[in-house]
């Protein structure tokens, strides 16, 4: 790979890189809200499990940028955990009980692909990253 080649490599890295971190900071600012608004009420219409993993998110999701920030192979897997899990909760909720936006959960399934597609690129640019500290 020429210097061209690998300038622009990092140029994609570093972009799929600031896709993750906005798409995972929305994601906690959306559970932060809920939970400053709704309290210990918030997601209430919502069976208990969904409750917890709902509120489990607040904290997973900053985790995730925190560990993308400092460029960590282990962020991006544990972000494909993450989106994988919630978009498949997410989505059988909207088809079985109900209660979500279909906006939200088409927009959180397009992140979830932007994920897939970018990980591996990702994780490719944390190892070279962090083979060359």
């Amino acid at each position: 790979m020429n210097d061209t080649e690998s300038s622009r490599s990092i140029g994609w890295a570093r972009i799929f890189q600031v896709l993750w971190i906005v798409g995972y900071l929305i994601g906690t600012s959306t559970h932060t809200v809920d939970l400053l608004l709704g309290g210990t009420n918030a997601y209430s219409s919502f069976p208990d499990p969904l409750r917890l993993f709902w509120i489990l998110l607040t904290f997973l999701d900053p985790l995730v940028v925190v560990l993308i920030l400092l460029q960590k192979q282990v962020g991006v897997v544990l972000g494909v955990v993450v989106i994988v899990v919630d978009v498949g909760v997410n989505a059988m909720v909207y088809a079985t009980i109900g209660g979500l936006s279909l906006f939200g959960v088409l927009c959180q399934t397009l992140f979830g692909i932007l994920i897939l597609i970018t990980a591996r690129p990702l994780s490719a640019w944390f190892a070279a990253v962090n083979r060359s500290k």
